[in-house]
């Protein structure tokens, strides 16, 4: 099993939550065709609402992906974007900061936003412990 998080704004993990999905790097399917079903994925949102909404800093859902591989959907005529259906997990929203000397993914505390530039990445099991305990405890 591999963990992972997605860089989404809170809007965004928003619509994937009620719709039980989430999407990766713009619809794009290559990272979403890496996870399997069982994987476990945490959503951050460095804003409120993409693109230029408030700062928020949060892990905003956590969940599992339950199929086997992306499937394409129509949102527009010129929008098709690749999902993966995600099991959500009854969650807090919580601010990173706290966190951030405890997450070992986070390698320069300094500059501890770097990571997520990447959009989606992997963790390791004790980052998805700290996240988890932190969103569900």
């Amino acid at each position: 099993m591999t963990n992972w998080i997605n860089t989404v704004s809170r809007d965004h993990v928003e619509r994937g939550v009620r719709g039980r999905f989430t999407q990766a790097n713009h619809g794009k399917p290559h990272m979403l065709n890496k996870m399997a079903r069982g994987d476990w994925i945490v959503f951050y949102s460095p804003r409120a609402v993409h693109p230029k909404g408030e700062p928020l800093q949060a892990f905003t859902a956590i969940g599992q992906i339950v199929d086997d591989e992306p499937y394409q959907v129509e949102m527009s005529e010129d929008f098709h974007p690749f999902r993966r259906n995600v099991d959500f997990l009854p969650c807090t929203e919580t601010p990173i900061r706290p966190l951030i000397d405890q997450l070992d993914f986070i390698e320069d505390k300094q500059r501890w936003g770097y990571r997520f530039r990447f959009g989606v990445f992997r963790i390791d099991d004790h980052d998805l412990d700290v996240i988890r305990s932190a969103m569900t405890g």
